[in-house]
């Protein structure tokens, strides 16, 4: 704790002398000497100058609880509670674990974020690429007062949701493939899984876990994903990753506060949907697969495809590939 105390004191900028520490949260020279120390050893660069104190300089990208806080708007309604974890085996696991031990323990709002996966997983039980150092993977509890039928939009408002935190860090304009992936250079930056739970006896949602994965800061991935993702460095843009998070949390909580209104969404989705216009494949459940071409975002964030024939389909979800994109050939 006097660790903590002592950073946010030197957060405040300048120079602060090891007596006003110890004086303004009452420690022991000593005490604050060693909560230096340990911040130094953390990796964050402190200045000591004599007869000026000590003076925060670079701080490290690191995951930790503080480092996220540290750039947390006020008056934020989710991230009271944060759980930050050095590596977990999924997001998503854990706090689903959390979820049904009841909301005292895990209230709406809920966040969970690890430097690493052991486990990471993303839609049709694909695993995700999650390396220590390089990620952010982040799960948020909801606990919303509704039937499972109003939550459909979700995913997509918060592709939207992500793509503005990654627009509002570096500039850099993130698309989105239907119906959860966000792409920059035809290759996936960031994915999200949805799992919720539903009350057996009322039918209505119990808690929702929204699970996201981004790529800030690999320099290369493995060869079996070379062709598919990317991240903001290979994109040129060196960013914080816990300011990143803050960004991130600061558009999910404002999404968490229009769930009522899902259509506030609709053309941000639309104007980032990078399916609309392309040759695209529909892999149906059977293995089997039909061309199409993206046609439109209907009101509720489904696909609408049409057919080589002149027929419309509407997808509520699935797999819809993109010819040119994630390694595909172009027609």
């Amino acid at each position: 704790m006097s660790r903590q105390a002592v950073l946010s004191l030197l957060r405040q900028g300048g120079y602060v002398s090891g007596q006003a520490i110890s004086q303004r949260l009452g420690l022991s020279r000593a005490a604050v000497w060693k909560a230096v120390d340990g911040l130094r050893k953390d990796g964050y660069e402190i200045q000591a100058r004599t007869g000026l104190g000590y003076c925060l300089g670079q701080t490290p990208d690191l995951l930790t609880q503080g480092e996220i806080q540290s750039y947390l708007p006020q008056g934020l309604t989710i991230a009271h509670t944060l759980d930050a974890l050095e590596t977990v085996d999924s997001t998503n696991s854990y706090l689903k674990t959390l979820a049904v031990q009841g909301a005292q323990l895990a209230p709406h709002g809920t966040v969970v974020v690890s430097d690493c996966q052991s486990a990471g997983r993303g839609r049709m039980a694909r695993s995700f690429h999650s390396p220590a150092g390089t990620g952010i993977y982040l799960s948020l509890l909801l606990r919303p007062q509704c039937a499972p039928q109003a939550l459909m939009p979700l995913t997509a408002m918060a592709a939207v949701a992500i793509c503005r935190a990654v627009e509002e860090i570096c500039g850099l304009q993130a698309q989105i493939k239907w119906p959860n992936d966000i792409v920059v250079a035809q290759k996936k930056l960031c994915g999200i899984l949805t799992e919720l739970s539903i009350e057996g006896e009322t039918g209505r949602v119990d808690y929702v876990v929204l699970g996201m994965g981004i790529n800030v800061g690999q320099t290369a991935f493995p060869d079996e994903l070379t062709a598919c993702a990317v991240s903001l460095q290979q994109m040129g843009y060196t960013v914080s990753r816990p300011q990143l998070t803050a960004l991130m949390l600061k558009h999910l909580d404002a999404l968490s506060q229009s769930l009522q209104a899902p259509q506030t969404y609709l053309a941000p989705y639309r104007e980032r949907c990078v399916n609309l216009g392309k040759a695209l494949e529909i892999v149906r459940l059977d293995g089997t697969s039909q061309p199409v071409t993206g046609h439109a975002i209907d009101d509720t964030f489904a696909l609408v495809v049409r057919h080589v024939d002149g027929t419309l389909e509407t997808l509520q979800s699935g797999e819809v590939s993109i010819h040119g994109f994630y390694g595909k050939e172009p027609l």
